[in-house]
């Protein structure tokens, strides 16, 4: 059964790293092997990513508002496109990266192309495109990276972010829109996760355990938004690159030592 402070400690690695570009379900996947949870149940999933969701839609609460009132503007669409890419992804290969996920089989790998993403976007030509002159193209662009994280451990926030840069967005604005992608991203995931529940793993949570869970999500996802946008302005993207390498190569070593 997962203790409170299991629950507490997996809410602070999920709402840390959704936003915070070092993969969150990467983290996740060897938090829950350090405590033993490796079956802890979708339900606990489902209730993390909650607290990620309602971090975000309070720190865009704004945009949302925006957004809402011009359900046909530049921004809604801007949206759209960019998730299409998820979404195919998503409904055509869900299953099978799914059992990637469960067996972490090549999850050193892709913490290592997280990085190699981060450094190589960190050195390009830095941009000046702001929110206003973000086009479809560079929404599709983003899109089509925020797929690839359907890999375990490939990070969202990273590839969404290093996209952005690659298509000469400034730093604030990759992140800011990086982040307002995660919003239809979530929920989709929120949505195929209850579906999942009709036959899913819920046992081995409380009740308690699951509200500490989202809680300590909610919070400490709102820090890492504010914080990574006000990062990115004047700091590199190299210092979590090399994190990631780091981790890559020592969950390798793990693995190949039987560690686990």
């Amino acid at each position: 059964m997962m203790s409170k402070l299991e629950a507490f400690v997996l809410g602070i690695i999920q709402g840390l790293t959704e936003f915070i570009p070092i993969s969150s379900t990467g983290h996740l996947y060897l938090g829950r092997h350090v405590f033993g949870l490796d079956e802890a149940g979708l339900f606990l999933d489902t209730m993390l990513h909650v607290g990620t969701l309602l971090a975000v839609l309070v720190v865009y609460k704004d945009e949302l508002i925006h957004i809402i009132k011009n359900p046909f503007g530049k921004r809604s669409s801007l949206l759209m496109i960019g998730t299409i890419p998820a979404v195919v992804v998503g409904l055509l290969l869900n299953d099978l990266f799914d059992s990637i996920s469960k067996t972490g089989v090549t999850i050193g790998w892709e913490f290592l192309f997280t990085g190699f993403i981060l450094w190589m976007a960190d050195g390009v030509k830095k941009g000046a495109k702001k929110m206003d002159n973000i086009t479809y193209g560079d929404a599709l662009f983003i899109g089509t990276f925020q797929a690839a994280a359907i890999f375990p451990a490939v990070s969202r926030s990273g590839l969404t972010i290093a996209a952005g840069l690659f298509r000469n967005l400034d730093r604030e604005t990759a992140a800011y829109f990086s982040f307002l992608l995660s919003i239809p991203t979530i929920s989709g995931g929120i949505v195929l996760e209850l579906g999942d529940l009709v036959s899913g793993n819920i046992e081995a949570v409380t009740l308690g355990s699951l509200i500490v869970a989202t809680i300590s999500s909610a919070l400490c996802g709102y820090f890492a938004i504010v914080w990574m946008i006000n990062f990115l302005k004047k700091r590199s993207l190299k210092v979590f690159a090399v994190y990631v390498w780091i981790l890559g190569f020592t969950v390798l070593i793990f693995q190949l030592t039987g560690f686990f």
